[in-house]
Order: structure tokens, then sequence, then C-alpha cells
């Protein structure tokens, strides 16, 4: 069978790779194909799978659609998008509302700060007759093509959904009306709650739990029977596996004392306009220093920086504070990744703000530890997605006090290692800690021929009407359906600012 799998970019494929290998390993062929470059090693890994499976595996540039109508539907995805954001679940999570607000057309923004568009009914109305018009727009031939070319027996997608323009859904339309079967495999923990919605539902919607699959049913309206629980597959590399060195030699390999327990931050990727999360990672640590438990005077601490954010700690020295060590590379391949599941294995704790590292580190056995602060509730009780580990993870504080004396206990070998092991069990293998995901993935995508096809949504005659206009309305001098609502957007930044400054923010969950 050929498979061609369209991402993002190679990046992207690092939550798949087992996926990649094992579909190879069954006598598959694969190809990737991937919209835009990047920086952060995917297309080394990338490479790595390609020469391990020269016959098997592939990779290349996606097609990219051009012209005015592709512009024309990126801005109607965006204003259906801001849609989905206005609606009672994201009530409180201003953050992800405004950063689709300043995505969105200036006619929708204002249509929807208008009464009568305030009401859900109304609203709904209208992103149903957006997404109806989307539909109908010209398809670019150079995405037909690309297919046609490729002539795929199935075809994958990762993300599809997002918060940035992306050809990944015009390669959706087009698999559709080749009759080619397609799924979406969910790219992370959040994608669902987070990023855009999915506009046109695909054969198979691939996730890792129950909660994804209410989600996928809830906030998307995939139908129940187009959803395949796996487990989250690109965990299984965490499993069953033993450090690479013992816990004194990792330390002295990263630069701490190796004769105590040390604490590691794992830092995370946080909203653009966040404040930078070097300074706070620095003030933590003089506050555990100060907190009077004489296990956390001298405690060794790793900070593992993210890698997307490294900028941020180019000016910040972390050797002024004694047995502290700034440590720690993109896990993309086996050294990597190696020292990145040492790093988990031989903490005391893992302490983050928000960051897929809490789940590797319940995965190793860790406790887990986040302390909840009014300059981050953005990124954090101001998430869906956040809930899930503070429901049912994460040991959280609102002070500084409480999560010192939390941290202590762990250093003294109290952490609930427990909590960990339950969470894992419900949402990273809901089928059974012992049963690997990734099979079952590959199982998913091997059924996908078989599978009934989703049909297109039929579009009447008032839609097309309504597309007439509206092309006529967006192609006029002003071309208002294309541009972006700047002053609003401003003035929304500067109500979150006063907001985040007031310190709202919700109660934490006891752990």
């Amino acid at each position: 069978m050929k498979i061609l799998f369209v991402a993002r970019h190679f990046t992207y494929l690092r939550n798949f790779d087992s996926v990649l290998s094992a579909l190879a390993e069954r006598g598959h062929h694969v190809h990737v194909a991937v919209e835009q470059d990047e920086t952060f090693g995917g297309t080394d890994l990338m490479g790595r799978l390609v020469r391990q499976y020269p016959d098997r595996i592939t990779a290349g540039p996606a097609a990219q659609p051009k012209g005015r109508w592709y512009t024309l539907a990126v801005r109607l995805r965006f204003g259906v998008d801001y849609l989905r954001y206005l609606e009672p679940a994201y009530a409180e999570m201003p953050r992800l509302r405004l950063r689709s607000r300043v995505r969105a057309p200036v006619a929708v923004v204002r249509l929807t700060d208008r009464w009568p568009f305030r009401t859900g009914p109304l609203r709904r109305a209208l992103a149903r007759l957006l997404s109806a018009i989307e539909r109908t727009l010209p398809r670019s031939p150079e995405v037909r093509s690309f297919l046609e070319a490729q002539a795929p027996d199935v075809v994958l997608f990762t993300p599809l959904i997002g918060v940035v323009a992306s050809p990944q859904l015009d390669h959706l339309y087009a698999a559709q009306t080749l009759g080619l079967p397609t799924a979406l495999a969910v790219w992370s923990w959040d994608h669902l709650s987070s990023k855009a919605i999915i506009r046109t539902v695909p054969d198979r919607v691939i996730v890792w739990n129950p909660t994804q699959q209410e989600e996928a049913v809830r906030l998307h309206g995939v139908p129940p029977s187009r959803v395949v629980v796996t487990g989250a597959q690109c965990f299984d590399r965490w499993f069953d596996r033993e450090p690479s060195r013992p816990r004194a030699g990792f330390a002295r390999r990263v630069g701490l004392p190796d004769d105590r327990p040390y604490l590691l931050w794992v830092c995370s990727a946080l909203f653009k306009g966040s404040p930078p999360e070097a300074g706070f990672v620095m003030r933590w640590i003089r506050e555990l220093r100060a907190s009077g438990h004489p296990e956390l005077a001298d405690v060794p601490i790793l900070v593992r920086p993210h890698p997307s954010r490294l900028a941020e700690w180019q000016d910040v020295d972390v050797s002024r504070e004694p047995g502290v060590a700034l440590w720690g590379s993109n896990p993309i391949d086996a050294d990597a990744r190696a020292d990145y599941f040492d790093s988990l294995f031989h903490c005391a704790a893992v302490v983050g703000l928000n960051t897929s590292a809490f789940i590797e580190g319940a995965i190793a056995g860790r406790p887990t530890y986040t302390i909840l602060l009014p300059e981050y509730f953005e990124n954090q009780e101001g998430t869906l997605h956040f809930h899930y580990l503070l429901d049912g993870l994460l040991h959280a504080s609102r002070s500084f006090t409480d999560h010192a004396a939390q941290l202590a206990a762990a250093v003294r070998g109290e952490g609930d290692a427990d909590r960990s092991r339950r969470f894992v069990e419900q949402f990273v293998r809901p089928h059974g800690r012992s049963t690997a995901a990734t099979p079952r993935f590959v199982d998913a995508v091997e059924a996908l021929p078989g599978v009934e096809r989703s049909a297109a949504a039929p579009v009447g005659l008032l839609t097309r009407l309504a597309t007439r206009a509206f092309v006529a309305a967006t192609w006029t001098k002003t071309g208002w359906l294309l541009m972006y609502d700047e002053a609003g957007a401003a003035k929304e930044k500067r109500r979150e600012a006063e907001r985040a400054a007031t310190g709202r923010g919700g109660k934490a969950t006891a752990a």
C-alpha cells in the first residue's frame, strides 16, 4: 500500500517516527510531503528514516496552492475559527480568542461585535454560511495534480488544524474529490482544544484517548464512528526503558552535584507575548532557596530550555546560582532522547508551567508539579487542555510557600508517583499500560481502504448565490473580507494586559 503523509514540516514527524518505521517494516511505502521548511531538527530526523528505509520511505515538498481563490479561502477559514472561539466553552480563555481574532476578516469581527451575532444561533448560522461559501470556491489545480501524480492508496494529515494558513485542507479536499481514503493523525494533546476546527471531516480521526475522542465529537462535530482511539504513539519510546547512565554519572555530565536528588524544570512553548520564562525560572530558583526548607536551600536544579525559545536564555547566566545547570536539546535522535529520558528518570520531581514534558515525566514514574500565577494564567488555566493535567496529573499550588512545601516533600522522596501512574493509564495508554499505541495506529491506517468514504456536504442554490455576493465584495477596492481588524486587536491586547495585571484566575485543583 502507498501512503501519502502530508505534514506542515518535518518536525511534526517526530511524533510519528515510530509509525513510519512500523509501516515500512510491514511492507508499505510512505511518502512524506511537507508544506514548509523547519529549523528544529526534523529534517535530520526525516533523513535518517529515509536512509534506514530507502525503498519504503521518501520525502519531498507538498503542493502549494496559488491565486486569489486560495487567499479568499484562507480568510474565510480564519473567520470560521474566530467564531468557534466565541462559543461558551472558551469564555474563560481569552488568549485563544484573541489569537484567532487578529487573523479573522474585519467583516466577521465587526458583525460579531454587534448584538444579533453575539447570540449563539445567529453566530453558528454565520459560521455554517462561511464554511459553505468556502467549500464552493474553485480549488487549486496544483494540489489535485500533485495527488494524481502521487497516486496514493490512503492520505494522512498532521496537524491539519492549526492557527496559521496551511494548504493541508486543500489537499484533503482534493483527496476526497479523487475518492481517496483520508485520516487526521492528531499531533498532540492540545491540538483538538486549542487550534483551529476540523473544517471538513476526513474518513477517520486517530486520537490518543477517550478525552480526545470526546473533544473530536463535541468541539468539532466528528461522528463518533469516525474516531479511532489508539493511545499516544509518540510516547511509546519512553515505556520499558532503562536510563543510559547511573544518576551520579548523569549529574556529573550535566554539571550538577552527584550526591543529592535534583529538581528538573522543563520549559514550555508559551503564547507569543507571554513574560519570558527564563526570568521567571531564575526567580523561582531564588524563591526555593529562600523558602526556609532545608531540602531546598541548596537542592541541585536542572533546567531544560524549550527548543523553540532558546533565544531568551542567551543573556541569562545560570551560573550565578550555585547548583543550577541549563542543559538539554530537542530529543529527536537517539542520543538526545537518551539524555532526555535520563534527566526525567533520575530527578526527584518534574516542574514547569504547561508542557507535554509533564506527561513524559509521568511515564518515567516521577511526580509532576506546577505553580499557578497570574502572569501565566493564559498559558495554564486559560486553555482547555491544561485542565486535563491539572485534574489528573499535576500537583498544583498558587503560592511559592505551598509550592516549596510540595517540592521539599518530593526531594525527601514523598512525592505521589501513583498519581502519575494513574494518569498515564488513562491518558497515554487507555488500552492498557502494556499495550503500545504504534501497532494500533498502523492497524488503523491499514484499515482505511475498507472504510466508508466521507461525502462532501451538498451546496444549495442559496449558498451559491451568497458566494457570488461575498466574492464581489471581496474584490472591491476596499477588500473588506480580507482586512484584519488591527484596531480591534490592539484594543483586545490592552484589555488582556489589564486583566492579567489584576491576577484573575480560578481555584487550583487539589492534588
